[in-house]
Order: C-alpha cells, then sequence, then structure tokens
C-alpha cells in the first residue's frame, strides 16, 4: 500500500507533525490490517470458546432420554454446534432421524463413537454394523472414535498387544475409508489408553486418516506428564475432551472444581493446538443440560485465569 499523497512529507515538518504522521500511519496501518491489535491471551482463549466446543456424552447418559429432536433444541439453546454421537443399542433406531435432525439445525456431525473388542470374530459386531451402514445411507463423513476395553490386552507381550492393535485399527480403517469417515484412537484405558501406545499404532499404519482423541477422564494417571505425552500426540490430535481433573479422582468432576484442570488446558494452549474441545455431559441420573451447563460455566471460570 502507498500512502504518497495521503500523509505530509518530512522535509518541513516540526516535531509535532512528525508525532501525529506517525499516529495516523499506526491507525491507518491498524485499520487496513498490516498490524494485528490483539491481547496475548485472545488466539489462545478462542479455543475454548462455544463455537470450537463439541458435545459429548449427552445421549445415554442423559436421565430425560431427549430425542433427537430435544437433543438438538438444546444444544441450539446452549450455542454448541458441534456433536460427538455415543449410543447404546436402543438409540441406534434412532440413529438416522438424529443425523437428518443435526442437518436441520445446523450442527455438525464431528464424530460418532464406536466400540470394538480384538476378542470378537469380526471387528464389527452387529451396533457397530448398523451404525457404518446409516453413515453410509446418510452420506455422512466424520470422524470414528475407536474405543477398545481396559483389558482387551492383559497380560499380552508388548509386541503381540502391537500386533494386534494395528491389525484391529486397519480392519476399521478399511472400513471407515469405505464411507468416507477417518478414525480416531480413543484412550478408554488399559495398555489401549497410554498415549506411547497411541503414537506407536499410528506411526506403524502409517495413515494420515488415523488420529488421536485425547479424554482428560481417562488419562488422571497421566496428568504429571501430560505435557510430554501432548508433545508426542501434537501432530495426531484430532479432538481433546476436558473435565475437572484430581489425581485422586473421582472420574468425572466439573469443570473448575478440580486442581489440575486448569495447568492441563495452559499446557494445551502454549502447544499450539488448534482442534476440537470437548464438553462432557458423562454423568449418571442428571438432566444433561444442567450437566453441560454446570460445565460451561466452569470452563468461563477456567478462561479467566488462563
Amino acid at each position: 500500500m502507498s500512502w504518497a499523497g495521503i500523509l505530509p512529507t518530512t522535509d518541513s515538518m516540526n516535531l509535532k507533525c512528525i508525532v501525529m504522521r506517525n499516529l495516523l500511519i499506526l491507525l491507518i496501518a491498524l485499520s487496513t490490517g498490516l498490524i494485528a491489535c490483539t491481547n496475548g491471551n485472545s488466539a489462545g482463549n478462542e479455543l475454548f470458546e462455544k463455537e470450537n466446543l463439541v458435545a459429548w456424552c449427552i445421549v445415554p447418559f442423559d436421565a430425560e432420554s431427549r430425542s433427537p429432536q430435544e437433543r438438538a433444541a438444546m444444544m441450539d439453546d446452549l450455542g454448541l454446534k458441534q456433536f460427538a454421537y455415543d449410543y447404546r443399542d436402543e438409540h441406534i433406531p434412532t440413529f438416522k432421524e438424529e443425523i437428518l435432525t443435526l442437518g436441520d439445525h445446523h450442527i455438525k456431525l464431528s464424530a460418532v463413537w464406536l466400540w470394538v473388542d480384538p476378542r470378537w470374530e469380526e471387528p464389527l459386531n452387529s451396533a457397530g454394523r448398523e451404525i457404518f451402514d446409516i453413515l453410509r445411507e446418510t452420506g455422512s463423513r466424520t470422524e470414528i472414535w475407536l474405543g477398545l476395553p481396559d483389558n482387551a490386552f492383559d497380560d499380552l507381550p508388548d509386541e503381540e498387544c502391537i500386533s494386534i492393535a494395528v491389525k484391529v485399527v486397519r480392519e476399521i480403517l478399511l472400513e471407515a475409508e469405505e464411507i468416507g469417515c477417518s478414525i480416531a484412537l480413543y484412550n478408554h484405558g488399559g495398555w489401549f489408553g497410554e498415549p506411547d501406545n497411541l503414537v506407536r499404532i499410528i506411526e506403524t499404519i502409517g495413515s494420515d486418516r488415523v488420529r488421536i482423541v485425547y479424554n482428560f477422564h481417562h488419562g488422571h494417571q497421566q496428568v504429571d506428564f501430560f505435557g510430554t505425552y501432548l508433545e508426542k500426540m501434537l501432530p495426531y490430535l484430532s479432538t481433546i475432551n476436558i473435565n475437572g481433573m484430581r489425581i485422586e479422582g473421582p472420574k468425572i468432576i466439573t469443570l473448575g472444581e478440580g486442581d489440575r484442570e486448569l495447568e492441563m488446558l495452559k499446557i494445551i494452549r502454549a502447544s499450539g493446538y488448534s482442534g476440537p474441545i470437548g464438553i462432557l455431559g458423562h454423568t449418571e441420573g442428571e438432566d444433561i443440560r444442567v450437566v453441560l451447563e454446570r460445565n460451561l460455566r466452569g470452563l468461563e471460570k477456567l478462561r479467566s485465569q488462563l
């Protein structure tokens, strides 16, 4: 941009004119975006704004047993525009309606939970097959959050664990790619829940369509080393689901009521991670709206301290 003809020259200006000229240059640069005027924390705090939040664990844990329409209306009211779908077998008959309803409300289906046990004869059980069929039928392109049982690798040598995990993940990946979906490994617990092992599985497979969704509430034993683990996972992270955290538990704590989550959120912000943040509704016997509202308030309190 040329400012010739807009600003006075310095040939005959006194000191006052020079100061005024420099202020004018600064104002023009700011107004045209040549200089960004931002608070040092604002970019990091955008990570935790509602537009970047994913509602998670809000279907089977809802004491109100909301219908797809009621659930979408609730998310609208709360200002949540991303949703990761978890289910029990009784919810599958309304899964297609759920997807169509989300579209009507302009809510993104960010992910779908899938439970797989490597001890099964087939990588997908009947429920998983139905989920894939509905995703195919509706043309949904989303991420499959792949969870495995905590005890699936108990008493197995490490090499066998890697071999089995890679085989299962590859089989699910092939199924997912056929319907235009990707997958993310979910740290539910046990051997498969260790960040080092998740990274090893992904690097062995070598596909950029396999990522990681990391859950605070399944990582209590990892809190003291969270920064180290985050650095390792960062190239593969798709989502981080946050929770109030105390090492001694309990597993689920409202955001802002733990003693470690603020430190962990600061580490996330400093890492440069820019993906979605999951907000939990993971409690028993409560109206899920009340749980989400409680966590949203807790997150606002934490943001004020970042």
